[in-house]
């Protein structure tokens, strides 16, 4: 009699749970991570991972490959797309609220026989994807803080410091330590900060938005804007229109991902089931809107197209909207005061990226190593002790990322391939869940509360083909002639390491390697009598 009272008792605790950690003792896992962000901070790290400005490297070159009018509209169709991406793991994510996220889910949506290897396929793609997009922040951050002193210290006409090669590798290695650091603490630090970056962005976003254009002495017409088409075969030696306006649109593209770090902290957060989804949508939105006002700003502000490419012009050529933000505060106040303090606004986002992007690589990594996916996965799978987050895991990440830029002292283009990897790893990472979703029988799906019955099959479709077309275009060469100093490497480092994981999955890992491990009993949790 006692132990049927006792069973009960135990049953009712069960429901009286978070509706996402429940979920997640049915998926096989106990709660180990703390669970108390709420659906606002999820929603600021995971705004803070795609940023308003993390285009502005790729501006000027996207610019220059076919004029305005591509880059522009090509935010639009991205952006269109986008959504099918987005609304597609929402689905799966308000059903699978677990931090393993991508690579669990394509386990579990593959089914028995193509689980593990879609798993293992997944888990990797997510892992490059996420640790080198530690990388492109750290980059971006550099470039935007050479920019600030640059101009501070006098300008390229004025005798101003710019960073030189060792220098900009201390910076990007600097920034990358800061981030590890403070992830070393309680999520909720970061998630103090997400807050801080997501009105940081919002307000600084907007300032930049509406007060260049009306600072600038001069304003681009709507028609130059909206309808300037214009290739420079000259300058990239891509003369094929279709090609140059698919080397435009790789900004958009760029932009647009980064919204699966709400999935990574599900496990941290409260009714994950449902703002998990909300936080994703929400991202998109968000970036979607305030991305393309900022690219519009910055086209409108344009004072002299040529100029900005000409290596004697103030920024030396090395970064085209600060020439543009220069350009108009010079012309309107005669001195950069205005111009550095917008480049330190939009460096604050490329710092605050970092390291929302540092949070999510780590539990992508210490994901994978509690199913001992990742060699010495009992290092990187510990969690602190006081502050309850994957410690090892950050560290590790931290260091892949600073030897990937360990190039920038000999190489020009090292930026464009880390953004390459960066991007085919992250995305292509999406592809797996998404066509197994796809695939799947409909009965063997227990959907969440967002759920999107039929229109599922032509969501995923559009989703997965979107995703193939991105992943293929970042691959291509991206100047001609192809030379060292032009060559994406892109597409051999991708190659190679997508070589070795396939070997060592035919060789070795198949024998072990099973997908998600569940550490826990379900019957244990709820019927524990």
């Amino acid at each position: 009699m006692g132990s049927g009272v006792e069973h009960i008792s135990m049953d009712q605790k069960a429901f009286g749970i978070d509706s996402a950690e429940k979920r997640l003792n049915e998926l096989g896992y106990k709660q180990e991570l703390r669970r108390e962000m709420t659906f606002f901070k999820t929603l600021a790290i995971t705004f803070s991972s795609m940023a308003v400005f993390t285009g502005t490297p790729l501006y000027g070159p996207s610019l220059r490959y076919a004029g305005p009018a591509s880059l522009i509209w090509g935010w639009v169709v991205v952006t269109f797309f986008t959504w099918f991406v987005g609304i597609a793991m929402a689905e799966i994510c308000s059903s699978f609220p677990t931090t393993g996220s991508l690579y669990f889910w394509a386990a579990h949506l593959a089914g028995p026989k193509w689980g593990p290897f879609a798993s293992w396929c997944c888990a990797w793609l997510e892992t490059i994807g996420a640790v080198s997009g530690i990388g492109t922040q750290a980059y971006s951050g550099a470039q935007a803080l050479q920019m600030i002193i640059f101009l501070a210290t006098g300008n390229n006409k004025g005798g101003g410091y710019f960073a030189s090669r060792g220098v900009f590798l201390c910076m990007y290695i600097g920034f990358t330590i800061t981030w590890a650091v403070l992830n070393s603490f309680a999520l909720q630090v970061i998630a103090f900060l997400g807050i801080i970056s997501i009105w940081w962005q919002v307000i600084g976003g907007l300032a930049v938005i509406v007060m260049l254009p009306l600072v600038a002495q001069q304003t681009q017409s709507a028609s130059f804007v909206f309808t300037h088409f214009e290739t420079s075969p000259e300058a990239t030696g891509i003369s094929s229109k279709p090609y140059a306006v698919i080397l435009s649109v790789l900004l958009s593209n760029y932009c647009l991902y980064g919204y699966d770090t709400a999935a990574h902290l599900t496990e941290e957060t409260k009714g994950a089931d449902r703002t998990g989804p909300a936080a994703i949508l929400s991202s998109i939105g968000i970036i979607s809107v305030f991305g393309w006002a900022y690219y519009l700003a910055l086209t409108f502000s344009i004072q002299d197209f040529n100029y900005l490419y000409d290596e004697n012009n103030e920024t030396a050529g090395a970064l085209v909207p600060a020439q543009i933000i220069y350009d108009a505060f010079y012309g309107r106040y005669h001195n950069s005061t205005g111009a550095v303090v917008f480049l330190c606004i939009i460096w604050g986002s490329f710092f605050f990226c970092g390291l929302s992007v540092t949070a999510s690589a780590a539990r992508v990594v210490y994901a994978l190593s509690r199913d001992n996916g990742i060699p010495f996965s009992p290092i990187w799978r510990k969690i602190h002790p006081k502050y309850k987050v994957p410690t090892n895991a950050v560290w590790l990440c931290a260091a892949i990322s600073i030897i990937l830029g360990l190039p920038i002292l000999k190489l020009d283009v090292i930026f464009t391939a880390i953004v390459s990897i960066s991007t085919i790893g992250w995305v292509g990472g999406y592809a797996v869940p998404i066509f197994a979703r796809l695939v799947m029988a409909e009965k063997n799906f227990k959907p969440g509360p967002f759920y999107l019955g039929r229109a599922r099959r032509p969501i995923c479709l559009v989703a997965f083909l979107w995703i193939c077309y991105t992943c293929s275009a970042f691959l291509l060469p991206t100047l001609y002639p192809i030379q060292w100093k032009t060559f994406n490497y892109a597409p051999v480092a991708v190659g190679m390491f997508l070589t070795l994981i396939m070997l060592w999955w035919a060789f070795d890992a198949r024998k072990w390697f099973k997908g998600p491990v569940r550490n826990i009993d379900l019957q244990n949790v709820i019927f524990k009598a």
